[in-house]
C-alpha cells in the first residue's frame, strides 16, 4: 500500500528541525559575536555624540561672531539672541530654538572678557557637571581649536 505524498511530507517535516546541540552552538556563536560587536558600537556611539557636540559648539561660535559683527562688536548676553528673529524675521542660527547637546543639556555661554576676545561656548558632557573624563568630559570652543 502506497502512502499519499502529502502524508509522507508531513511525517518528514515533523521529524525535521534542529537538535538541542545545534541550537546551543548557534546561541554561543551569537553570544560571541555580540560580545565583540556591542562594545565597539557603544564606543562609536559615544564618539558620534562628542563629534555632534563639537559641531554644534562651532556653529554657535560662528553665529555669535556674526552677531558681534552686525552689532558693533557687542556680543549678546545669552544664546537666546541667536534664535530671536530680527525685524525681517531672520535669526543667526537656522532654527527658532537653541540646540541641546547630544545628552539633552543646554549649551552654556560666556561672553568675552578682557584678555580673551572670543566668547566661550561649552557643554559639560554626558554627566552635565563640570570636569570629567570620557563622555563626561567638558567640551568648549577654546580647547577644541583644530
Amino acid at each position: 500500500m502506497k502512502t499519499h505524498p502529502l502524508l509522507s511530507r508531513a511525517r518528514r517535516s515533523a521529524r525535521a528541525g534542529f537538535s538541542l546541540a545545534e541550537l546551543m552552538v548557534v546561541i554561543v556563536i551569537i553570544g560571541l559575536l555580540s560580545a565583540i560587536v556591542v562594545p565597539n558600537l557603544l564606543e562609536r556611539f559615544g564618539f558620534a555624540q562628542t563629534s555632534t557636540a563639537k559641531v554644534d559648539i562651532k556653529a554657535l561660535e560662528t553665529a555669535l561672531t556674526e552677531y558681534s559683527i552686525r552689532n558693533g562688536g557687542q556680543f549678546p548676553d545669552s544664546l537666546e539672541a541667536l534664535v530671536t528673529p530680527d525685524e525681517n524675521g531672520n535669526t543667526y542660527l537656522n532654527s527658532r530654538v537653541l540646540p541641546k547637546d547630544p545628552w539633552g543639556n543646554e549649551y552654556n555661554y560666556e561672553p568675552p572678557f578682557p584678555g580673551e576676545p572670543r566668547p566661550r561656548v561649552f557643554s559639560y558632557g554626558k554627566d552635565g557637571a563640570p570636569g570629567g573624563t570620557g563622555d563626561a568630559k567638558d567640551l568648549d570652543n577654546w580647547g577644541e581649536q583644530e
